[in-house]
């Protein structure tokens, strides 16, 4: 590859990726995105969370009932390798340890998705009910500047 090859590669990725992505602003044009030029905050509603939070829960299950299936035969398969002094044995030997890590960091991570997603539904659904009692409250604040049944 020659230099000049480099370079043009690499003009070529950085123009895709200012194509591609924009983070933390809207597009130079202020039309908010690939949305009919609607501008508009991200909205999750309590389907979309309780959605996310099932299914971290089930894989959380899923994972904890089957992810150590092969524990015991690759702990068996790697102490009969040893003995019989195949280096294998260490080498599975290890990557069942490193399984190990990676499956408890997966389920502590699904259970934290999970926990977040009820608490975030849990925190939303107060906010509803606080900004609906505002609203109330207001309108109910507003009879009281009426006069003669109109507003003044």
């Amino acid at each position: 590859m020659t230099w000049d090859h480099w370079e043009q590669l690499k003009a070529d990725a950085a123009q895709k990726h200012l194509d591609h992505m924009q983070l933390n602003h809207l597009p130079p044009d202020g039309t908010g995105g690939g949305d009919g030029g609607q501008q508009g905050d991200l909205t999750a509603n309590q389907q979309d969370l309780a959605a996310v939070g099932d299914s971290a829960f089930k894989l959380f299950e899923s994972l904890g009932r089957y992810g150590r299936d092969a524990w015991s035969s690759s702990q068996t398969a790697a102490r009969d390798l040893t003995t019989q002094k195949f280096e294998t044995g260490g080498g599975l030997h290890v990557v069942q340890a490193q399984w190990e890590i990676q499956l408890k960091s997966l389920l502590d991570a699904c259970a934290h998705i999970s926990n977040h997603m009820d608490f975030t539904k849990k925190i939303h659904q107060g906010d509803e009910y606080f900004i609906s009692d505002t609203v109330s409250s207001i309108s109910t604040l507003d009879k009281g500047f009426e006069s003669d049944g109109r507003k003044s």
